[in-house]
């Protein structure tokens, strides 16, 4: 199963990890809520998340996935609340962090297009 970072080189995947910090959250943490302004984002490191639009789950997610970065990009409000499963490990990253990103390397912006648009296509 590919992952957010499948498709970048480890210098690269150590420059992406660089501007954003290494954070657990417990367990039935909710760190993203659906219609709430979009100031972060995660890349799961370890652990399962729920999606849910209206209190209903429409994807989970894992290991290698990155969530909260369709409103940063689309600059619009949550589509959607995410709910830790189990404990994760993450990499926290501000909106200032993923604007940067998106600024110092092309490959990154085409990722993240690419994970908003199949998402959207669900």
């Amino acid at each position: 199963m590919a992952t957010f970072f499948d498709s970048f080189s480890s210098r690269e995947i150590a420059r992406i990890s660089a501007h954003g910090r290494r954070v657990k959250l417990p367990e039935g943490w909710s760190p993203i809520w659906e219609r709430t302004p979009a100031d972060k984002a995660y890349v799961i490191l370890d652990g399962e998340v729920s999606v849910r639009r209206g209190g209903e789950e429409v994807a989970r997610l894992g290991a290698g996935d990155i969530v909260g970065e369709a409103a940063i990009v689309g600059n619009s409000l949550r589509t959607a609340s995410v709910v830790a499963l189990t404990p994760l490990t993450a990499i926290h990253f501000t909106d200032t962090d993923i604007n940067e990103l998106i600024e110092e390397m092309p490959g990154f912006k085409e990722k993240i297009v690419e994970v908003v648009e199949s998402r959207v296509t669900r």
